[in-house]
């Protein structure tokens, strides 16, 4: 016996990993329907070899369901969510609109599972960023405490959806053929640069993405008085966000201890050999289920610190296999036990 499931934002680049995800780690899904916007009425899409027919959201579209996964942004999950929840399936979000809702779990399986027990009808999926960083912050926290937090943050023009990766590729075609990059979607060109700015600028000089990464991995770690600052940039990258860390600790932790325990921590993989020019890069990480850490050793800033860089896929780990994940922790254990994938 498996779950029924709805996917809304189906034809999406989260939601089109979500549906590789489910294929990948055999969930069991006993029945799905898929969700998506006015521009794919009457189309279709495939899961597990069958085409299934894009729906338009409608009253009682989620009744008999067991969950609804969302990845459509903020403004459909605020109508969305509460629907899913009066028709009795549990919500499982990935957009901004309730992360910061202290009646709200905001998960990472691996680092707050102990959380879905508090879920009433509805659990928020963390920012991409955020969920990189936590897969290698948390398992420090635990071991060594964690007091303060630099990370600067290089995201892939995935992050910003179809458009974005068609203009990055576009204007990289430009340039090498002696024509001027002229942006759409940034604000300034993508190609052979780099830009400063993820998502809208605050009246206190910061982004909104980096008040989302500082505000989700205290709420994530259970760690209200964190000091974190982050510098969210975009790079011409197609695919995995790559993040700069520097960490100060409560209790010593050298390099080799780090290494020890990341290589002990689920959905974790240590790449650390730089005499070898071993070190994570995006292209390593891409299509992978893992956050690859690498570049470690002491923080010559702090007395106790450490800085190392990580490499994650922001579609899957930071969004599609994070909801799945959060999924397969929900469902109950009679069912999960048929899918041996589950960590």
């Amino acid at each position: 016996m498996g779950v029924s499931i709805a996917v809304v934002g189906a034809t999406g680049a989260v939601g089109q990993e979500i549906l590789r995800v489910l294929e990948q780690r055999r969930t069991p899904v006993d029945r799905i329907r898929l969700f998506a916007s006015e521009k794919s009425r009457g189309g279709e899409t495939t899961f597990r070899g069958e085409r299934v027919p894009l729906e338009m959201l409608a009253p009682g579209s989620f009744r008999g369901f067991d969950a609804v996964l969302l990845s459509a942004g903020a403004t459909v999950s605020r109508t969305a969510v509460p629907q899913a929840i009066s028709e009795g399936a549990l919500a499982i979000d990935n957009s901004s609109a309730f992360r910061e809702d202290p009646d709200v779990p905001l998960v990472v399986p691996e680092v707050n599972a102990h959380r879905l027990g508090e879920a009433h009808g509805i659990v928020a999926n963390p920012n991409c960023t955020a969920a990189i960083l936590l897969m290698a912050l948390a398992p420090l926290h635990r071991a060594f405490g964690v007091k303060r937090v630099i990370v600067a943050s290089y995201q892939a023009v995935s992050g910003k959806g179809a458009r974005a990766m068609a203009e990055c590729e576009a204007q990289t075609r430009d340039v090498l053929a002696g024509r001027p990059a002229v942006p759409s979607v940034f604000p300034k060109p993508i190609a052979f640069n780099v830009l400063p700015h993820v998502d809208l600028f605050e009246s206190d000089g910061r982004t909104r993405e980096e008040i989302k990464v500082e505000r989700e991995t205290r709420k994530i770690l259970e760690h209200p008085t964190l000091a974190l600052d982050a510098t969210c940039v975009r790079v011409p990258v197609l695919r995995c966000h790559s993040e700069a860390v520097t960490v100060e600790l409560e209790r010593p932790c050298s390099p080799e201890e780090a290494r020890d325990l990341w290589r002990r921590s689920p959905g974790v993989t240590v790449v650390d050999e730089p005499a070898r020019n071993g070190y994570p890069t995006p292209l390593d990480a891409e299509g992978g289920d893992d956050v690859l850490v690498g570049r470690v050793r002491r923080a010559t800033v702090f007395e106790r610190g450490l800085s190392f860089w990580c490499v994650g896929d922001q579609l899957r780990k930071g969004a599609a296999l994070n909801a799945v994940q959060i999924l397969e922790h929900a469902i109950p254990k009679s069912v999960a036990a048929a899918s041996p994938a589950i960590r």
